[in-house]
């Protein structure tokens, strides 16, 4: 049998079949999910279809509009909230949390699975070694009512990410930095495997970071490797007793390139409106005055990014005129930071506090910038807009570089205040 890369090993385990980059197979699906910007066309999709009861494991989640900012959300939430009740699924309600934080925590991922959801990012769960891909509305309640759903076998890149990480540089400068050199396109329909030294380095967090914008680069699907850390994280967040088993690729498996990163000079990036792959050293942008700084999203909202943040905002304020904005990524992250003291630090930052969810991220509520006004964000997109205003300025950074820009008043390198 020839060698394999991860992708080409899961989906060959659920079509029941050795599959091979570019063979179509129809596959089962393990998990799926949709939120409250795409569940209303599912359930209106699983009704016609006549699905009475989920042939996969399904939940949906509420985190785009939570709470919700308009009476048409509002309506959407109580169809969410009626279908779940009447179609014995879980649901996530206002408060909980991000999908992309909440569905990990909950045990319910492990390596080798494969997963659908009903949002761009969801190549998130790779970091637990989970073949995971954004879908359509129809396409999502197709595999809920039927358990299954076809698949095109992508090639993999293999890319290797090596080098002592510099102090001040996160795991969102190390993916900007890859996607500024693959470009948007450069892996398109591809799954990405990421190892090297850099990567084992990382924890888990970081890793997430990473996989959630991968599809920033267009890719179908993301992979970390599985290891200790893995097992670690998961362990205590297990809903039943599931054995967790490592998928990785084989010796010889065949790749569609392979390509090496290495990190130990990386300084602090800033992708700059209005696309992904324009980062450039944020050092070079201090003379970019900023008006709001939202530390937030299913990129950059775990614990690990709000000590990052708070290690430089104690003891410090967000310099007159900047909106700082913070929504932690689940209900858990924000308890612990309660606990932690990070809440308070933010809190007398001059920082403004939103409940767990996607806050301002996708422009529906909680922090809409006015015409003109230039935001640094650690999310995974700046497209114009993407905030809800076209006429804005949106640059991404890390949950450090934002915390720095809030105290300068202009984009700032962190390794100043570190």
């Amino acid at each position: 049998m020839s060698a394999m890369t991860i992708a080409e090993k899961i989906l060959s385990a659920h079509a029941g079949k050795k599959l091979s980059a570019g063979d179509f197979a129809i596959c089962d699906v393990d998990f799926t999910f949709s939120q409250d910007g795409t569940s209303s066309i599912v359930i209106d999709r699983l009704r016609e279809l006549g699905s009475d009861t989920p042939k996969t494991k399904f939940c949906m989640v509420i985190d785009h509009s939570a709470p919700s900012p308009s009476e048409g959300v509002s309506r959407v939430h109580k169809k969410m909230r009626d279908f779940a009740d009447s179609y014995n699924t879980a649901l996530y309600d206002i408060g909980c949390g991000v999908c992309h934080q909440v569905i990990p925590e909950s045990g319910r991922i492990l390596p080798g699975d494969l997963v659908l959801g009903a949002d761009s990012h969801t190549s998130t769960y790779g970091a637990l070694g989970a073949f995971s891909t954004g879908v359509g509305s129809t396409d999502l309640a197709i595999a809920v009512a039927t358990g299954k759903n076809w698949f095109k076998v992508p090639e993999t890149i293999k890319m290797i990410v090596k080098g002592r990480i510099p102090k001040g540089v996160f795991a969102k400068d190390i993916i900007l930095h890859i996607i500024t050199s693959i470009t948007a396109n450069g892996a398109t329909y591809k799954a990405v495997e990421f190892s090297g030294s850099a990567v084992s380095h990382l924890d888990m967090d970081g890793r997430f970071t990473i996989c959630n914008m991968a599809v920033e680069m267009g890719a179908k699907c993301a992979f970390m490797p599985q290891d200790e850390k893995t097992s670690a994280w998961l362990r205590p967040r297990l809903s039943v007793k599931r054995k967790i088993k490592t998928v990785g690729p084989d010796k010889n498996a065949r790749y569609a390139e392979v390509q090496e990163y290495d990190v130990s000079k990386l300084t602090p990036l800033v992708s700059r409106p209005h696309s992904v792959d324009s980062a450039v050293p944020a050092k070079d942008l201090k003379k970019i005055k900023i008006n709001e700084a939202y530390l937030g999203t299913c990129t950059n909202a775990r614990l690990q990014d709000l000590k990052a943040a708070a290690s430089i905002l104690r003891s410090r304020k967000a310099a007159p005129g900047v909106k700082m904005i913070v929504s932690p990524a689940s209900r858990p992250i924000f308890l612990e930071a309660l606990r932690s003291g990070l809440i308070d630090i933010f809190v007398k930052a001059g920082a403004v506090l939103l409940p767990p969810g996607c806050g301002p991220c996708v422009g529906t509520h909680n922090g809409i910038p006015a015409d003109g006004e230039v935001v640094i964000s650690t999310a995974n997109r700046n497209f114009k807009g993407r905030m809800g205003n076209p006429n804005a300025f949106i640059y991404l950074g890390s949950p450090a570089t934002v915390a720095a820009s809030a105290v300068k008043g202009h984009i700032a390198d962190p390794r100043e205040f570190l």
